[in-house]
């Protein structure tokens, strides 16, 4: 290459690098973008993050640069909020502030805005408002979805039996239970755990829930322009999503073929009289593409997230004995063998309950939270933040901090109960977010960890082929989410 050509590339790169850090250091300080490391061109602080554990790469960052600082991910250029006081005065204090969903990148293509997870504006405002008032009248956060969830559990304990107490991985079982939940909600049906279809929809989700929190997406999230033309496991996420909307899709068809306006039958019936209602408006949000994405996006909060944690407490649970031998007795003191749990039970049942929040906090399931944006010009302690700007909320932070759960690293249910054994509430138990963008599913996802749970440890009792003490309970991937080790264990009938 000709020497004076090299020059000429060096002398633009070093230039590009002065404009960058004058350009990073004017954000810093006196009401402007909170403070950070320098970034490098193109890359930003990529470099100080690891990947395979983000939410420890804030922690050490927030340690230099305090509770509100900004990092640039690739082309993004983000704010961090760390510890309690910094995420609930942004979520709950200034919430409307903080209501934009922030970008990602693998979840934005091809979706164009639509459903609840990256929608906006009065799109996000008027599906969102929708869907909780429709699952409300399905009966979320009342008995009739309760008796569904303790049908749902009876059959999960009848494939468990199947098992015979040999040692058996899970991760398939835990995960048929919820998504059959979601399908009565959304498609009214119940799919027997070996049909077909249902085993295609729970291949789908279980392998993009691995996909999405592996380290390969955090680093196309932060280079996606780039990335998008290279071999990688985002393109098998992007196709596993079309599927699931195709999936989804077929439902809506046959809806649509079979539905009465005078009895609708679930969300998807819902979702189309609506439509119906409005269309004689051409700017209405409630079109059959919506109606997919809102469904897909249904699924994805509902299922993997409950079964990942159900997964996760049978192993703490594994690992912990004597924690498992309490539920039982407080199992036996309270419902006995006669009859089912239900949601009535929770209140009897102090330990228990709050085993179940422990489970939830110890393994910290979506330790960054989804992004939030602010919807305009922020001034955020002594700092402005700019229209637009990514903003990560990081819940484990909150659900870690050691002034709320001594020693937060160690899985103990006294962090939710008082001196005298009842339990004790906590404001900084966040598992499924705060303020305007709280989990619109965590009536449900409440109910079902909790009868979940109880329905399986009072059938049976669970034996781990290792020795307790050997159990690791590391996550094997903690990005988007955390994924659970692979393990075997007995579930040993009474």
């Amino acid at each position: 290459m000709d020497p004076s050509v090299v020059v000429a590339f060096g002398l633009l790169l070093c230039i590009s690098f002065l404009l960058l850090i004058l350009s990073w250091k004017k954000g810093f300080g006196r009401g402007k973008l909170p403070p950070g490391p320098v970034p490098l061109p193109i890359i930003g602080n990529i470099l100080q993050v690891d990947i395979k554990n983000i939410s420890e790469s804030f922690d050490m960052l927030a340690k230099e640069y305090g509770p509100v600082f900004t990092l640039q991910l690739g082309v993004e250029r983000v704010v961090v909020l760390h510890g309690y006081k910094a995420v609930k005065e942004a979520l709950i204090d200034h919430g409307d502030k903080f209501a934009d969903r922030g970008h990602m990148p693998i979840f934005d293509i091809s979706r164009d805005g639509l459903g609840i997870i990256v929608s906006n504006g009065e799109r996000w405002k008027e599906i969102r408002r929708f869907s909780l008032m429709t699952l409300r009248n399905l009966g979320m956060g009342k008995r009739s979805i309760e008796e569904r969830v303790q049908e749902e559990a009876k059959g999960l304990v009848e494939e468990l039996r199947k098992t015979k107490g040999l040692p058996c991985d899970p991760t398939f079982i835990l995960g048929c239970a919820p998504c059959n939940v979601i399908c009565s909600v959304i498609f009214q049906k119940h799919f027997e755990y070996k049909n077909q279809k249902f085993l295609y929809l729970m291949k789908l989700l279980e392998e993009n829930n691995r996909i999405l929190s592996s380290p390969w997406i955090q680093v196309y999230n932060s280079f996606p322009s780039l990335l998008c033309y290279l071999p990688g496991s985002h393109h098998k996420a992007i196709k596993n999503f079309n599927l699931i909307n195709e999936f989804i899709l077929e439902e809506v068809k046959e809806h649509q073929r079979t539905l009465d306006p005078s009895n609708p039958r679930d969300f998807i019936d819902c979702f189309l009289m609506k439509m119906e209602q409005e269309k004689q408006q051409p700017q209405s949000e409630f079109t059959i593409e919506n109606l997919v994405y809102t469904a897909r996006d249904l699924f994805g909060a509902g299922t993997e997230t409950t079964s990942t944690t159900l997964r996760y407490g049978l192993l703490l649970l594994l690992k912990h004995p004597e924690i498992t031998g309490k539920i039982h007795e407080e199992i036996d003191r309270v419902i006995g063998q006669n009859r089912s749990p239900c949601m009535e039970d929770r209140n009897k049942m102090p330990y228990t309950n709050a085993v179940v929040h422990e489970i939830q906090r110890f393994i910290d399931l979506v330790p960054t939270n989804l992004p939030h944006a602010v919807t305009e010009d922020v001034q955020f302690r002594q700092y402005v933040i700019p229209k637009g700007t990514t903003i990560i909320p990081l819940l484990s932070s909150v659900l870690y901090d050691d002034a709320e759960f001594p020693n937060p690293d160690k899985f103990d249910p006294g962090h939710f109960l008082d001196e005298s054994g009842k339990f004790k509430k906590s404001d900084y138990f966040m598992p499924f977010s705060a303020g305007k963008r709280i989990c619109a599913g965590e009536s449900l996802a409440r109910m079902e960890l909790f009868l979940f749970f109880t329905t399986i440890l009072q059938n049976f009792t669970l034996k781990s082929p290792i020795d307790p003490k050997d159990i690791d309970t590391s996550p094997v991937f903690s990005g988007f989410g955390k994924i659970p080790p692979s393990y075997e264990l007995s579930f040993l009938p009474f």
